[in-house]
């Protein structure tokens, strides 16, 4: 195997991580999702099962940007008219609050609030684009087809928020489009585990369907490793 390609055991079969043509994609790890008082919390979620996702996230993005490697980021949210939000979306649940209306973090999954910010623990570098998009998957009314296929991107390694909704959708998407996905479990999460669980293995099912599914450590463990053998890819940076 080239010295380019990485080994990483998943399931249900290895995965051959493509330094020259992946990209890690963090889905929606915003303030509203994850903070106490957010919208997520205000919905009646218990925002501690997003919330264990940061720190293998943060220790992930440490090695992935170490190995020079490009990173996207995305945030759900809509235009501050709310022109790009269907009357469906916004009524749906009959919920006391929804999106556009106020809350504790400014207008709810709104752009240019704090709320829909991510959180700082994953702030975005200089030179890595933020992906803002209306729906639940980074492919519908964005331009990341347009940035990937520009830096020649063939492989995606996910993780984010949450998994059975944004994270499942966007994998769905990019599976249709001809790319390969990694989803990183413990980088992953969900409101609901049993609909984390259910999630990946749905990805995996077939033969891996929709992708591969493994733990951060695996890819973590084969950076670090090939970057103590000598071999960083110069910094790849993206016009955001």
């Amino acid at each position: 195997m080239s010295p380019d390609v990485l080994p990483i055991a998943a399931e249900p079969y290895e995965f051959p991580l493509a330094l020259d043509r992946c990209a890690l994609l963090i889905i929606d790890m915003q303030r509203d999702f994850l903070e106490p008082g957010g919208f997520g919390a205000m919905l009646g979620n218990d925002v501690s099962l997003l919330r264990r996702t940061i720190e293998p996230n943060r220790q992930l993005l440490a090695a992935w940007r170490a190995s020079g490697l490009p990173v996207l980021h995305t945030r759900e949210g809509h235009r501050s008219d709310l022109a790009d939000l269907p009357p469906s979306k916004k009524e749906r649940g009959h919920g006391a609050v929804s999106i556009g209306d106020s809350g504790p973090m400014g207008r709810i999954l709104v752009r240019g609030e704090p709320g829909h910010d991510i959180i700082g623990e994953l702030a975005p570098a200089p030179g890595e684009p933020v992906i803002d998009k209306p729906g639940k998957g980074a492919f519908f009314a964005t331009d990341l087809q347009a940035i990937l296929q520009s830096r020649g991107i063939r492989q995606l390694v996910v993780t984010g928020v949450t998994t059975e909704v944004c994270v499942h959708t966007t994998v769905r998407e990019a599976n249709d489009r001809g790319y390969e996905c990694l989803v990183l479990e413990d980088c992953a999460g969900s409101y609901f585990p049993e609909f984390h669980a259910m999630a990946l293995k749905m990805i995996t099912a077939q033969g891996g369907i929709f992708g591969w599914v493994a733990p951060s450590a695996n890819v973590i463990a084969a950076l670090d490793a090939h970057r103590d053998a000598g071999f960083v890819k110069t910094k790849v940076t993206m016009a955001s």
